[in-house]
């Protein structure tokens, strides 16, 4: 059969750039259906205002997701993202929401890929191994690390995953001085402080400028493409093997099958509004776990009455995101010393330190082993607006304005410095946690829009306390002030994962080990929709990893 392309991939994020890369350097054609505009490094300018306001993400207005979630009472409400104003957008351009990240890249650890076997059932949870093994992986971990390029260095300590390879390629991003001091207060405390490793170049590789040290990495795009992303790092080197094209404003609404059940065409609108169709051997779908099990769903056929491949209503089941919480707290100048209070105020340089210690927790008060996770430590943003937003409160969260804001910003700007923690540990898969399609509520297209149901499981957020408190007790022990945190059930809309979870047996997963559709010859499936279970760290190297394994895979499965 004559088609346009080898391989049509829909998306073009971290799921994605894998695929298209492998494919065109094997000498494949390949074409990229990217929904969002094509940004490059000038077009990312740290403008907090455009930012806030969606510059790099499309209008609630014309895109948006409905959102339901429990209430006071044990009851679901549902209200959508343009009423709440709250968006599940995270990056709608070439290279999606990678451009986007903060770059922090902790692999999974042995554990994560046979979560049940392991620790054992926890009542209410979905939980099982996965059909791959972390040795199956490694190869890949470490493939992304010279070819996305991730800094960082490794140091021994008990929860460190095997490596094939004694230390990353390329060195760590220089660091600010509270990474020292870090240290030395976790090595007092028995602790096992590890330097973070970055999807960020420290020095000049690929075609790609060093890191510029503005400070700005987390939720704003790099304008010298020392950030990994699937634009910079994979994208523009597919391009220049002249068998890859992207087409960017490329909205995919239907991927359309045939009577024996294989996809045989990507529909999509235009930039125009206009519908246009590619045909191709192999459909790769790298939405976003949201997103992509929103395409299946919409891709009714022949042979997929309920949406493409979900004979056993799977699509969409088990969506995960990232549990955990925040905390922080306030080195105050004046309890320092001249030479680390100026040191403090210096920007730009990263803290690139975190914590695995309790990656399994071994505590009697838990009665046997429990899966635990990563605390990483970083400095406050540097966005003036968010810090100073953050001051019209007092403590009795009593609305304050005049010369009492004054002072208080002025206060938050000139007399302390603000460190903060994230953790991360698994959202454990439940039936209150999917995506299905809202049955009123449609977008700029027409096309029915997600309705994200996200229900946590209480022992997310007993897991998300205990680490809190180990969190408290290192900020303790270095003199901070101010110590607070906040762990919820809240879904955070950059770590989601989940929907189309593959495995071995079709009635309970939508992908085989290959991350093949079940029952789709031709449809494979590399955006974090095919995890399981999350692990407790953040999921862009997996993806990645997992990516390029899957692109081995469909070479194969073309014939090599």
């Amino acid at each position: 059969m004559n088609t346009d392309f080898d391989v049509c991939v829909v998306g073009s994020g971290a799921g994605a750039g894998p695929v298209a890369l492998t494919l065109a350097e094997a000498g494949y054609s390949v074409v990229v259906l990217e929904k969002g505009p094509w940004f490059e490094e000038n077009d990312f300018y740290k403008d907090e205002l455009a930012f806030r306001y969606g510059a790099y993400s499309p209008k609630l207005k014309d895109e948006q997701h409905v959102i339901e979630k429990p209430d006071r009472h044990g009851r679901w409400s549902s209200k959508s993202t343009f009423d709440s104003g709250r968006s599940f957008w995270r990056g709608n351009c070439v290279g999606g929401s990678s451009n986007f990240m903060s770059g922090f890249f902790y692999r999974l650890k042995p554990d994560d890929f046979r979560l049940l076997s392991t620790f054992g059932p926890i009542e209410g949870a979905n939980i099982t191994d996965w059909p791959i093994t972390y040795e199956d992986l490694e190869p890949y971990y470490t493939k992304v690390e010279s070819v996305v390029g991730v800094s960082g260095r490794v140091v021994q300590h008990p929860n460190l995953e095997p490596r094939s390879t004694s230390d990353f390629p390329y060195p760590p991003t220089l660091e600010h001085p509270f990474s020292g001091w870090f240290d030395d207060s976790c090595n007092k405390l028995g602790l096992h402080p590890l330097p973070t490793p970055r999807a960020i170049l420290s020095s000049m590789k690929m075609m790609r400028q060093s890191c510029g040290y503005s400070g700005w990495c987390g939720s704003y795009g790099c304008a010298t493409g020392a950030k990994g992303s699937a634009r910079a790092a994979l994208l523009n080197p597919a391009l220049k093997t002249g068998h890859c094209e992207i087409r960017p404003h490329a909205k995919v609404y239907k991927l359309k099958s045939n009577s024996q059940g294989n996809v045989v065409a990507a529909e999509y609108y235009d930039k125009a509004g206009k519908p246009q169709l590619v045909d191709a051997k192999i459909f790769v779908v790298a939405c976003q776990a949201i997103e992509t099990s929103r395409l299946l769903l919409s891709s009714t056929g022949p042979r997929h009455k309920d949406g493409l491949a979900n004979n056993s209503g799977q699509v969409g089941r088990n969506l995960v995101f990232s549990a955990g919480g925040t905390g922080g707290g306030d080195f105050l100048y004046e309890n320092l010393d001249k030479i680390k209070a100026e040191s403090l105020e210096h920007q730009g340089r990263f803290v690139n330190r975190g914590l695995q210690d309790w990656y399994v927790i071994n505590d009697s008060k838990w009665g046997k082993r429990q899966k635990g996770g990563t605390i990483d430590f970083l400095l406050e943003h540097p966005g003036p607006i968010a810090k100073a937003i953050d001051q019209k409160w007092d403590d009795n969260d009593k609305l304050i304005w005049g010369k009492e804001l004054k002072q208080a910003l002025k206060s938050n700007f000139t007399t302390k410095r603000h460190i903060k923690y994230e953790i991360f540990c698994d959202w454990l898969p439940t039936d209150n946690c999917f995506v299905k399609l809202d049955s009123q509520v449609k977008d700029k297209w027409g096309t029915p829009v997600s309705r994200v149901r996200v229900g946590y499981h209480p022992h997310d957020i007993k897991v998300g306390n205990y680490l809190a408190e180990k969190g408290n007790n290192v900020l303790k022990a270095m003199g901070l002030t101010n110590i607070h945190s906040s762990v919820s059930g809240n879904a955070p809309a950059n770590l989601v994962a989940g929907g189309c979870r593959f495995g071995t047996d079709p009635e309970k997963s939508v992908l085989n080990p290959d991350c093949r559709a079940h029952g789709v010859e031709n449809l494979f499936v590399t955006d974090g929709s095919f995890m399981p279970t999350g692990g407790s760290v953040p999921y862009t190297w997996t993806i990645y990893a997992n990516a390029f394994r899957v692109a081995d895979k469909i070479i194969k499965h073309l014939g090599g």
